[in-house]
This record gives structure tokens, sequence and C-alpha cells, in this order.
């Protein structure tokens, strides 16, 4: 039983990843990848970046 609430909080963490982009060279580099690190940089020494929108366009109907 351990091991199936292991996996599905691993799979709810994936899900809810936030991707950032760097602005100066354009890696992407996933919330969690960042949150490993001791500051905000990318591997190029930059240290702005931007958050990726999903590919997904919503469409909300007007009243």
């Amino acid at each position: 039983m351990i091991d199936e609430t292991d996996s599905t909080d691993v799979e709810q963490a994936e899900k809810f990843d936030v991707i950032y982009s760097c602005l100066r060279c354009a890696i992407k580099v996933s919330n969690s990848e960042l949150s490993l690190l001791p500051e905000i940089k990318c591997i190029c020494g930059f240290r702005v970046f931007t958050k990726v929108r999903p590919p997904i366009v919503k469409t909300v109907k007007s009243i």
C-alpha cells in the first residue's frame, strides 16, 4: 500500500509541474529542477525566467 501512494504522489507532482524558459538562452527548466538549486539561476548565468504557457487554448462562451 505504501508503494501505491508514493507513485500517485509522484504523478500528481509531475502533473502540476510548471515549466519556465530562460529569457537569454531559451532553455526550458521545470519548477522542481529550479528548487533543487541553491539560487534561481539558469546554466548560462541569467536569472530572468518566463513561464511557458500551455498549448491548450481555452474558449469561453459569452452570455
